[in-house]
């Protein structure tokens, strides 16, 4: 029997709309990296780009549990010595959280060329707003 690989022409990418308020920072990650992978498809295949693109709107309105907001550290190295930089959750939360939110759902996806194309698929929006309407995209609840 001959193994199935899905061509350009089968793969159908949808959009979808997932509102961030209310929700906890790990469990949405979670969800919406499937989506971006493709996993929740029957095409499924480890080495293609089956997934679809996903808008997440309110990220200002997400929840950390636990200490995380002020004990959750993200750390970046600029590249030359005593570069290192570092700001907490509750910082990175008040200035950028679209990029808290970004951050999450990056480090669940495959770290390859892949991951790189999916990670171009998501877009992340502070406000109810976004400018994808010409997209369609389809309003998707987020279980917790």
């Amino acid at each position: 029997m001959k193994s199935f690989i899905p061509h350009e022409e089968d793969m159908q990418k949808r959009w979808y709309v997932i509102d961030a308020e209310g929700q906890i920072l790990g469990r949405l990650a979670t969800r919406v990296a499937r989506l971006l992978s493709g996993k929740d498809k029957p095409i499924y295949t480890p080495f293609l780009d089956t997934g679809d693109h996903v808008i997440i709107i309110n990220a200002e309105k997400i929840k950390l549990t636990g200490k995380k907001l002020t004990a959750k550290m993200y750390r970046s190295h600029t590249g030359y010595p005593g570069g290192l930089k570092e700001v907490s959750a509750e910082v990175l939360m008040s200035k950028n959280p679209g990029k808290l939110v970004r951050e999450a759902v990056i480090g669940m996806l495959p770290k390859s060329k892949l991951g790189r194309a999916m990670r171009k698929k998501l877009k992340v929006y502070r406000g109810a707003q976004h400018p994808h309407q010409a997209q369609q995209p389809e309003i998707t609840a987020v279980s917790q």
